[in-house]
């Protein structure tokens, strides 16, 4: 029997879409306001689940604190109120766009989970914007 364990968190944290090598004018049309050069804001709501089989010694799939503890570690304290661009290693290369944080979100994640554990991670951009990723 599999279930599945959800833990929802929220961060805030200011991004540019981009390319370096690109034109001003050609961020502007591909990205639109996203490529504002000063930046821009969001609201963050991130939803991390964990599927796998109950344990019967503890009745846990997973002990909802450590999910807790990893999101805190991985995610809050690493993006919370930073620009992503300038503040955050995982970005400097590459384009902080809902697709890609929802990956790097992940694999920050999934590093800490038991191998049998599956993740899968949903990120809202906005109330009506969000992205899914489960490692495939």
């Amino acid at each position: 029997m599999q279930v599945t364990v959800s833990r929802k968190a929220h961060f805030n944290a200011a991004h540019r879409l981009y390319r370096k090598e690109w034109s001003d004018e050609k961020n502007a049309e591909v990205f639109g306001k996203c490529s504002n050069p000063n930046f821009h804001g969001h609201n963050y709501e991130l939803i991390v689940s964990a599927t796998g089989t109950i344990n019967p010694e503890t009745g846990f799939v997973i002990d909802i604190e450590d999910l807790k503890t990893i999101i805190k570690t991985e995610v809050e304290d690493a993006f919370d109120h930073k620009n992503l661009n300038v503040e955050v290693p995982e970005f400097k290369d590459l384009n902080p766009t809902a697709e890609n944080i929802v990956v790097v979100i992940y694999n920050k994640i999934k590093q800490h989970l038991a191998s049998d554990l599956k993740l899968e991670v949903t990120l809202y951009e906005t109330p009506r914007n969000f992205v899914s990723y489960s490692g495939q």
